[in-house]
């Protein structure tokens, strides 16, 4: 087992496929392929599951990943103290759903991290591909909510995938309209005080089950009805066509500006916004700076369990 072997690993998770990687690592992929399976047969567990469709990490895989990236940063360390090598790139990877103060959060996190080389990634994407992300290690964390009714359902996946749900807070549900809404006045809203208004969700894709929906009440009727894929165009059409979305209340005028706002929204329910993460994986650096922002940036808010 070598140094090398185990900085191959971490970048194959890391680029998330071997041809991307070898690219990465100027060696062809072959070599790289190679370089594994002889890791592999030394240590006599087959860390990569391999498909037509790919490679991912095995559960041995995973735990084993924890181990390596303990001792590169260990020898990048001793490399750093006694032989003044500069600092490797800093990396992180977060998924989440479409959330305001994850960015703001990840916006913190890039300003102070004081790197002068960095490969920061974050991905605003759909409920199922977040949990995928974090079981395959292509995150380290993953943000996503519950509720009473996708509890069981994520909750049993979670399980499934080794992953563990950290409450970060718990919200009583809005809805965010532009200030232009003849509803915006209003201290609160009902559902049937809605429903002559365009509604907007995120679409799930293949996995568009209302479990995975990234809207508390995924299941009532509307009768006018929009799916987007990203915050922008959401945004954009709840000004342009005054319509709404449900969500936690949490804004930000700094990323939003001030043409939405936010309205209770008068239902028996609660949302708790929460962070995943792979059981058998020790957070890097990064992760655990990132985890302290984004409980700053809820404490502003005042939302922090």
């Amino acid at each position: 087992m070598t140094l090398q072997q185990l900085k191959y690993m971490i970048e194959i998770v890391n680029c998330g496929s071997m041809n991307e990687a070898a690219k990465k690592l100027f060696i062809s992929q072959p070599s790289l392929s190679s370089a594994m399976k002889e890791l592999e047969s030394e240590i006599g567990v087959e860390l990569f599951t391999r498909t037509p469709k790919g490679i991912t990490l095995s559960v041995d895989g995973a735990e084993f990943l924890s181990y390596a990236r303990q001792v590169v940063e260990q020898a990048e360390l001793l490399e750093l103290r006694y032989l003044n090598k500069k600092p490797s790139r800093q990396l992180c990877s977060i998924s989440t759903q479409h959330y305001a103060f994850a960015v703001n959060a990840f916006v913190n996190l890039i300003q102070r991290s004081g790197a002068e080389e960095y490969e920061f990634t974050l991905r605003e994407t759909r409920t199922h591909e977040i949990i995928e992300d974090v079981k395959n290690l292509r995150s380290e964390i993953g943000i996503l909510y519950l509720n009473s009714f996708n509890r069981k359902v994520i909750e049993k996946l979670l399980r499934e995938n080794r992953l563990d749900f950290h409450l970060l807070f718990e919200a009583k549900p809005h809805i965010f309209i532009s200030t232009q809404n003849p509803l915006a006045g209003k201290t609160s809203v009902t559902m049937e005080d809605l429903q002559d208004y365009p509604y907007l969700s995120f679409e799930q894709g293949e996995y568009n089950s209302f479990y995975f929906s990234e809207e508390i009440l995924s299941t009532v009727f509307h009768k006018k009805s929009i799916h987007v894929s990203d915050r922008a165009t959401l945004f954009n059409l709840l000004i342009g066509l005054n319509g709404y979305t449900i969500s936690t209340g949490v804004l930000s005028t700094d990323l939003n500006g001030t043409n939405i706002v936010s309205v209770p929204l008068l239902v028996d329910d609660r949302i708790q916004v929460g962070w995943i993460s792979n059981h058998q994986l020790q957070l890097s650096k990064q992760a655990e700076i990132y985890i302290k922002e984004l409980c700053g940036v809820i404490r502003d808010y005042g939302l922090l369990i």
